[in-house]
């Protein structure tokens, strides 16, 4: 099966690409655009066209990794498509085929899964604060370690129930509310993906 019959096959692509014009509205409202060498315009005019090759390249690139998943594009379109939603398609497509291996931005992914992805299968949060020490992130700088060092009686004064029973801000999250979570990951495919996104980036440092 050709990229684009299993681009087609995502509900997001289906969602996100009904007649691009190529007017360009989504790079003008696109935040990733100002910072970025990203054009939404380009990437939805390429998976238009259908060319087996471009889309590969699309796939191997650090392009698909630049936007912020805003949908400022979705409220601008004349046309309704949703460059986001098939952004979102070739992100899973290229981690799927094992192309986000060869883009560095692309390889990042395997950060996002160990914080991100782990600290909701562990704790049931994205953020979580006692995994962000300034040894996994030191932008955080001065100010977070002192946020840490004091975090029992900060978070107290804000009324969050930081690791509590019950109702609040980062209260723990339940065994059963945790077994569910974890139940909805497997199902979805999110614990193969993860393992997949491992096994790519490991075989790729050991090639290195």
């Amino acid at each position: 099966m050709g990229l684009i019959e299993l681009l087609k096959k995502d509900v997001r692509f289906q969602e996100g690409l009904t007649a691009c014009i190529n007017c360009g509205t989504c790079t003008a409202i696109c935040p990733a655009a100002r910072f970025y060498p990203y054009d939404p315009r380009i990437v939805v005019d390429t998976v238009q066209r259908g060319n087996e090759a471009d889309i590969l390249t699309l796939l191997e690139s650090d392009i698909i990794w630049y936007c912020g998943e805003c949908l400022s594009c979705k409220t601008r379109c004349p046309r309704n498509n949703t460059p986001g939603y098939i952004i979102q398609a070739l992100r899973d497509l290229s981690q799927e085929l094992g192309c986000f291996i060869k883009s560095k931005r692309g390889r990042q992914q395997l950060e996002v899964k160990r914080i991100i992805g782990e600290n909701m299968i562990r704790y049931g949060y994205c953020v979580y604060l006692d995994e962000i020490d300034l040894v996994g992130h030191p932008e955080q700088g001065p100010v977070w370690q002192w946020y840490r060092d004091n975090a029992d009686s900060i978070l107290k004064r804000l009324g969050a129930n930081y690791k509590g029973d019950g109702s609040g801000t980062l209260r723990k999250i339940s065994d059963e509310d945790m077994l569910e979570l974890n139940r909805i990951f497997e199902v979805t495919g999110a614990i193969k993906r993860f393992e997949k996104i491992e096994k790519l980036c490991e075989a790729k440092v050991e090639k290195a």
